[in-house]
């Protein structure tokens, strides 16, 4: 677990200087970043997901929208059958800027998982799946009200 909450630190400072790099808040960044890996996946965000992937309300996420949008690093499209959705897209000139940040994280990550074999790749991403899924739920029930139900 100490692995693991270091990781997860390192990568909050690899979005912090992301942040520093092109000038923008941090929460600004993560939700970039978020925007960028979504898309990445083939599974593009909208303002709500989004909300819920950075941890804020509907209202705050709209205001940090508008600054992505204004700095020229996003665009909302709609992408739907149904107009109303808006997908949530990375502008064509931010794309290189991420991918020339990221990238030798890219290629570290890479060079690293490449001494395992995919079925320990596999066993690994079950067991952060198992753990995750654990922290989604004590969030969602024990937790939802900020501190631990008594």
């Amino acid at each position: 677990m100490d692995g693991l909450r270091a990781f997860g630190a390192n990568y909050t400072e690899f979005t912090r200087r992301f942040a520093t790099w092109l000038g923008l808040h941090s929460t600004d960044a993560a939700a970039l970043v978020e925007i960028l890996y979504a898309e990445d996946q083939g599974t593009p965000l909208s303002p709500a997901r989004l909300s819920e992937r950075v941890s804020l309300s509907s209202g705050a996420t709209a205001i940090l929208l508008k600054r992505l949008e204004q700095a020229g690093h996003i665009v909302r499209t709609r992408e739907s059958t149904d107009r109303r959705v808006v997908t949530l897209r990375s502008s064509p000139d931010i794309r290189p800027r991420a991918e020339a940040f990221f990238g030798p994280y890219a290629e570290r990550m890479a060079e690293a998982m490449s001494a395992y074999s995919p079925q320990e790749i596999q066993r690994f991403e079950d067991f952060i799946g198992r753990l995750r899924s654990t922290m989604d739920a004590l969030l969602a029930d024990e937790y939802r009200d900020g501190g631990p139900r008594a």
